[in-house]
């Protein structure tokens, strides 16, 4: 997977457009980024991709760019940040 469709499928996560989201994109700016959204984007990262985050990548993670180097950890990105 591209950094660019890990953004999107971020975008779908948390139901907002992925125009609207770059790596630097703070979770305070965006709106389902909230408790909820953290369980669905555990629960998603582990249906879709078998990453379990740890209770310290749930502390960390802030900015999408968190979320992408979570995912580059585990080998689900192909490229590098662009």
């Amino acid at each position: 997977m591209t950094q660019t469709e890990a953004v999107t499928w971020i975008a779908q996560v948390f139901e907002i457009a992925p125009d609207q989201l770059t790596p630097d994109t703070h979770r305070d700016n965006v709106p389902a980024w909230d408790s909820l959204g953290i369980l669905t984007l555990m629960a998603s990262l582990d249906s879709d991709f078998g990453i379990v985050l740890t209770d310290e990548d749930i502390q960390t993670v802030k900015t999408v760019g968190d979320i992408l180097d979570v995912m580059r950890r585990h080998g689900t990105l192909t490229s590098t940040p662009s």
